[in-house]
């Protein structure tokens, strides 16, 4: 969602006669779009803004925090870091020209947190000056939910759809300017359109499915109380759905998840997982996991594990719990040190790893349809042979090689498996 916001942002700029700098020493503006999902995501915005203090010594140049962060904090920031111009929230971030022009104009140091603007229907241009093979969506904002973990309701705000006449129109024009995969963004994309009566979201991804020229649609994130028979079946459905969901689970203990007010049960999921499986054999789960959550027991974290075990998910994203500012969690005792939190952690990860491992081993000697994005990091290896990378339909990672000199960017081809790593494959076209 940050990397579609920010894209917005530069969108806007551009529209206003700004260009991108080559570096942050090069440029009059600096933007940071920050989040605040983390307490680390925090520690990290505001240790890059103490870098780029030094830059107000030499030159003009107008500094400004948006995202999450600045909804959370909002004029605290300024007071901290008086050397920031302003400050925009989420919400706010499509008037960020005329708020730059204000604090340029130093007439003030604008605090716009525009949590209580319209948030359903960013900025939607006619045309883009890039366009990745690969882009991003929102569909909606906010979430409803209230994890009592989660900070998102409270700077994100309550949950909002767009209008699916807008979303059609912005793939369109990003799939006439090379766009090949779309991925929709939601906190929880199963709810979208409920609350304003509009078409659900299994008709929606219907309507994306039939532009023409787009190959591939993927979507995040999935609720598992909100999952339902209609989704799953989509995935069967739709041809250029991708066998692939993101479902966070974020423990393997009732008690836990009852504390986090996830309102669904580890046998709940089990049987969503089950049902996803049965209906589509070769599909990719994987899912968001916090440790050392606020009176989480060994016991409790030896079920997340067992879960795991169970699962056997493609891929986790994991966390160590740390409260957020205005939820429910800041109330419950945070009973694990940080130690027990770190070694929870590794001992996830490890567990994790073995599986990952596992699945993409079987991949070895297979072809897979993979979406080429372009050069891979490498690009040119050491026998001058060109390295490109791209997904599979199951989002798995493929750094590969070709003996042709035509370029595969845009196109979906069949890449011959040969090694793998933890975290990618490796193959030949």
């Amino acid at each position: 969602m940050n990397v579609y916001d920010s894209d917005k942002i530069r969108q806007s700029f551009e529209n206003c006669g700004y260009e991108i700098a080559d570096s942050v020493q090069d440029a009059d503006v600096i933007i940071l779009n920050t989040c605040s999902i983390r307490e680390k995501a925090c520690q990290k915005a505001f240790s890059f803004l103490g870098r780029v203090k030094k830059l107000k010594i030499n030159k003009q140049v107008t500094i400004g925090v948006c995202g999450c962060l600045a909804e959370q904090e909002g004029a605290n920031i300024i007071e901290r870091m008086p050397y920031v111009d302003f400050v925009a929230g989420v919400n706010a971030i499509y008037r960020m020209p005329e708020i730059v022009k204000k604090a340029e104009d130093k007439k003030c140091r604008p605090v716009d947190t525009g949590f209580d603007s319209p948030a359903g229907e960013p900025l939607c241009q006619t045309s883009k000056s890039r366009v990745d093979i690969s882009e991003f969506v929102t569909i909606m904002r906010g979430c409803d939910n209230f994890c009592s973990y989660c900070v998102v309701p409270h700077v994100r705000g309550r949950e909002i759809s767009r209008k699916p006449k807008n979303i059609i129109n912005e793939i369109k024009m990003l799939v006439a300017n090379g766009a090949c995969e779309i991925t929709l963004l939601g906190q929880n994309v199963n709810s979208y359109g409920k609350k304003e009566g509009s078409v659900t979201f299994e008709r929606l991804i219907e309507l994306v499915n039939e532009i023409e020229g787009l190959k591939r649609i993927r979507f995040t994130t999935s609720h598992p109380k909100d999952l339902g028979d209609n989704l799953i079946e989509a995935f069967k459905k739709f041809e250029k759905l991708c066998p692939h969901i993101h479902l966070p689970v974020q423990s393997g203990s009732d008690a836990v998840l009852k504390r986090m007010n996830r309102k669904y049960t580890i046998k709940d999921y089990i049987e969503k997982i089950e049902k996803l499986r049965k209906t589509v054999p070769n599909i990719a789960v994987t899912s968001d996991l916090i440790v050392g959550f606020c009176q989480e027991t060994q016991e409790d974290f030896n079920m997340t594990l067992n879960l795991i075990k169970h699962i056997q998910f493609d891929g986790i994203f994991a966390f160590a719990y740390s409260p957020r500012p205005n939820t429910l969690a800041q109330k419950f005792k945070d009973t694990a040190s940080e130690q027990e939190k770190k070694e929870r952690l590794y001992s996830l990860f490890n567990l994790q790893e073995y599986y990952t491992k596992k699945k993409n081993a079987a991949f070895v000697g297979t072809e897979q349809k993979t979406l080429a994005e372009g050069l891979s990091k490498r690009g040119l290896l050491k026998n001058e042979k060109k390295e490109w990378t791209g997904r599979t339909d199951t989002n798995k990672i493929v750094n590969f090689i070709t003996s042709k000199d035509d370029n595969p960017t845009g196109k979906i081809v069949n890449v011959k498996i040969e090694k793998t790593f933890s975290h990618s494959l490796w193959g030949i076209l």
